[in-house]
C-alpha cells in the first residue's frame, strides 16, 4: 500500500485578502468603535490551540475580544465531541443566544470544532437553530476567513465540512492566550481507533508537522518569554511516522530540549502502546522536559483493554511505568480512566482499582463512559445501570483521593522549583506549579508571576500544596 505523507500547505494570500474584506465590511456593521468577537472553546488543549488561530485571523481583520457575548459582533463556539456533557452545554449556550440575535440581527453566530465534523450534529444545528450563520469542522479551520466573508457579504448561512486528512496547513496567524503557558501542536489526527473514541472520525488520520517548522515555532515562543510549553497531539508518540524525512518523537523532544532558555517542556497525550524506553531516557537526561508523564491507561482489566482496542495490556503498561519510576526520580504520573465501559463488570473495575493502588498516580482524569455516535462501543451491550456506574466512580475517587493526599503530605518540608502562573484572588495568594504538575499556593508579590522560584512546601491538602518562597 502506498504510504500517505503529510502535505504542507501555507496560509495563502487569498485568505489574507478575505481578512481585509472582512475588515471593510465590519466598518459598517460593528456596534462599537472596533469590531468585537467572543470566542469560547470547549474541550482539550488542541481545541485551545485552534481557538488561538481563530483569534489570530480575527486580529488581523481588526477585531478586539470580549469575555462575554452580549457586546460581540461575532460569537463563535469552538466545540468538543469527546463527551455528551460538552455537547449538551453547546446546544444550551447556542439556544440562549436566540434573544440576543433577535435584538442585534447583524450579530454573526458561528460554531466550529469537533462536534461540527459529525453530520448528525451539523444537521441538527442547521434545522434547530436557524439563527446560526456559520458552521465548519476542524478540517476547514484554514478557510475561516473565506467562510466568514461569505456569510457577511451574502447574509446566507454557510455550513461546510472538509475531510481531507492528509493536509497540514501552516502559517495560520496565532494570537496566544497569555504569555506564560503556551500550546504547540506537533501533529493532528489519530490512527488508533479506540472503540470508545470519536477523535479519528472528527480530526482525521495522523498528520505530522515538519520538524524544522516546530523547532522554529518553539524558539519563537521561548524568545517571547513563554515558560511552560506543551507539545500537542492526539498521540504524540506517533509523531513523524508519516513524514518523508523520518523523525521520532524522542528525537524531536531532544532537539527542542537543546534550545537555550529558561523554560519547561511538556507534552500530551502519550499512548502507552507507543511509549518507549528511549522516550523515558530522553526525559530523564533532559534539561527542560518536566518530570511529569501523562499516560492514559483507561482500564486495569486486560479484557476491557482488548474491547477498547488499546493494543497493550496491564503488564505492558506497568513495565513502562516501572521503568519511568526507575529512570526519573520523583516522576509524577497522571492518567485517564473510563468507568463503566460497555460490558465492564465489577470484577473488571476492581482490576482498575488495583492498578491505581499499585502505581500511585499524582492525579487522575476520570470519566463515566459516554457513548459517541459512530464509534463501535456505542453499539455494544451495556447492561450496567448509570446508578451502579456512579457508585464505582465514587469508589475510584475515594481511592485516588487517599493516594493523592498521601503523596502531597510526603512533599511537606521539601524544596520545589515552581513556575508562578498567576493570582488566585485578591488576598495576595498566587498559584504556582511544580515540574510534576502539582499546584502550589504561595503568598508572594504579583511581580513574581511568570518566574521560576524555589519554594519550601509548608502544608498539603488532598490535591494542592501550600508553600513559601525561599
Amino acid at each position: 500500500m502506498k504510504e500517505k505523507y503529510s502535505t504542507l500547505i501555507d496560509f495563502d494570500a487569498t485568505q489574507s485578502e478575505y481578512l481585509n474584506l472582512i475588515s471593510m465590511i465590519m466598518d459598517n456593521r460593528k456596534r462599537g468603535d472596533k469590531p468585537v468577537a467572543f470566542i469560547h472553546t470547549y474541550g482539550c488543549q488542541q481545541n485551545i490551540a485552534d481557538g488561538e488561530r481563530i483569534k489570530g485571523m480575527l486580529s488581523i481583520a481588526g477585531f478586539e475580544f470580549s469575555d462575554k457575548p452580549d457586546n460581540a459582533d461575532v460569537i463563535l463556539f469552538n466545540t468538543c465531541a469527546v463527551r455528551e456533557h460538552a455537547e449538551d452545554r453547546v446546544f444550551g449556550n447556542v439556544g440562549a443566544l436566540k434573544n440576543l440575535k433577535r435584538k442585534y440581527p447583524n450579530t454573526v453566530i458561528a460554531l466550529c470544532g469537533c462536534m461540527m465534523e459529525q453530520k448528525h450534529i451539523a444537521d441538527r444545528m442547521y434545522k434547530s437553530f436557524p439563527y446560526v450563520n456559520l458552521v465548519f469542522g476542524t478540517h476547514a479551520l484554514h478557510l475561516f476567513p473565506e467562510l466568514l466573508y461569505k456569510t457577511l457579504s451574502t447574509g446566507k448561512r454557510v455550513y461546510t465540512r472538509d475531510n481531507d486528512d492528509t493536509l497540514v496547513h501552516e502559517g495560520i496567524p496565532v494570537k496566544r492566550d497569555g504569555n506564560i503557558k503556551g500550546w504547540l501542536p506537533i501533529m493532528y489526527g489519530c490512527n488508533n481507533f479506540c472503540t470508545y473514541c470519536i477523535v479519528p472520525y472528527v480530526r482525521g488520520r495522523e498528520r505530522s508537522r515538519e520538524k524544522d517548522i516546530i523547532i522554529t515555532e518553539a524558539k519563537e515562543m521561548i524568545n517571547s518569554g513563554f515558560k511552560d510549553i506543551t507539545l500537542l497531539g492526539q498521540n504524540v508518540n506517533s509523531y513523524g511516522k508519516n513524514l518523508k524525512d523520518s523523525c521520532s518523537f524522542s528525537e524531536l523532544l531532544k532537539e527542542i530540549d537543546s534550545i537555550d532558555g529558561d523554560y519547561w517542556l511538556r507534552f500530551m497525550t502519550s499512548h502507552p502502546k507507543d511509549c518507549t524506553k528511549e522516550l523515558i531516557d530522553v526525559i530523564a537526561e533532559s534539561k527542560h522536559i518536566s518530570k511529569h508523564l501523562h499516560l492514559p491507561f483507561q482500564s486495569g482489566s486486560d479484557r476491557i483493554l482488548k474491547e477498547m482496542n488499546r493494543h497493550y495490556d496491564r503488564k505492558k503498561y506497568l513495565e513502562i511505568v516501572n521503568y519511568a519510576k526507575k529512570r526519573i526520580p520523583d516522576v509524577s504520573l497522571t492518567s485517564d480512566i473510563i468507568v463503566g465501559f460497555p460490558g465492564e463488570t465489577y470484577e473488571d473495575f476492581k482490576e482498575t482499582l488495583s492498578l491505581i493502588k499499585e502505581v500511585e498516580f499524582t492525579s487522575l482524569f476520570t470519566f463515566i463512559y459516554s457513548p459517541r455516535v459512530g464509534t463501535p462501543a456505542a453499539q455494544m451491550d451495556d447492561p450496567v445501570s448509570a446508578e451502579e456506574k456512579s457508585k464505582w466512580f465514587r469508589e475510584l475517587l475515594d481511592v485516588q483521593e487517599e493516594i493523592a493526599s498521601k503523596r502531597c503530605a510526603s512533599m511537606v518540608g521539601t524544596t520545589q522549583k515552581v513556575l508562578i502562573e498567576g493570582a488566585k484572588g485578591k488576598d495576595g495568594i498566587l498559584n504556582a506549579r511544580t515540574s510534576g504538575n502539582v499546584i502550589v499556593e504561595i503568598k508572594a508579590p504579583e511581580e513574581l508571576i511568570g518566574t521560576f522560584q524555589n519554594v519550601e512546601i509548608t502544608s498539603a491538602g488532598n490535591w494542592i500544596l501550600k508553600g513559601k518562597v525561599i
